[in-house]
């Protein structure tokens, strides 16, 4: 289970986060410079709700073996274990690259509140690119979205990775 869970899935106990600055983005950041630490591509999401951290989480895909194993996904499904529910409503997602089509299916099946994200994604991402997928009629549940938190600070992240890739 990731460390960043705030609320004990073997006492049900929520703790909340004492920090009165709580900033869920750099905890996501955070995530994401974890992740590129470990190789895989830096994404990084944290979940909150009431003031209070449910998970945080970075790309796993390589580590596991597991193409599912994107950020958000792995925060969604820690998040729900930790509230004992599926749905997180009421939640904010934090995220540092626009979510692809399958996150954005699983933000909307979680019905996650909110979305923040850091950089655009032109070629995967399905928010504000390729799909859209909240202005589908099919979308049954669409979150408030804010695109371009720490854009710049993202966006430099993946060049950096990906940069060192290239080798």
């Amino acid at each position: 289970m990731d460390p960043c869970i705030a609320k004990a899935a073997a006492g049900g106990e929520e703790k909340a986060v004492t920090d009165a600055r709580l900033d869920p983005m750099a905890i996501a950041f955070a995530e994401a410079e974890a992740a590129f630490a470990r190789g895989e591509t830096p994404v990084g999401a944290a979940i909150v709700r009431d003031g209070v951290l449910l998970a945080s989480a970075g790309n796993r895909t390589l580590e596991r073996d597991d193409p599912t194993a994107h950020a958000e996904i792995l925060a969604i499904r820690a998040a729900a274990a930790a509230a004992g529910s599926q749905r997180l409503v009421d939640a904010d997602l934090y995220v540092t690259l626009e979510p692809c089509a399958m996150c954005a299916a699983a933000i909307s099946f979680a019905r996650i509140r909110r979305l923040y994200y850091g950089a655009s994604d032109p070629k995967g991402g399905a928010v504000e690119h390729g799909p859209r997928f909240y202005a589908q009629p099919t979308c049954h549940h669409a979150p408030e979205v804010y695109p371009g938190i720490r854009e710049r600070e993202s966006a430099a992240l993946l060049r950096r990775f990906f940069a060192a890739r290239r080798g």
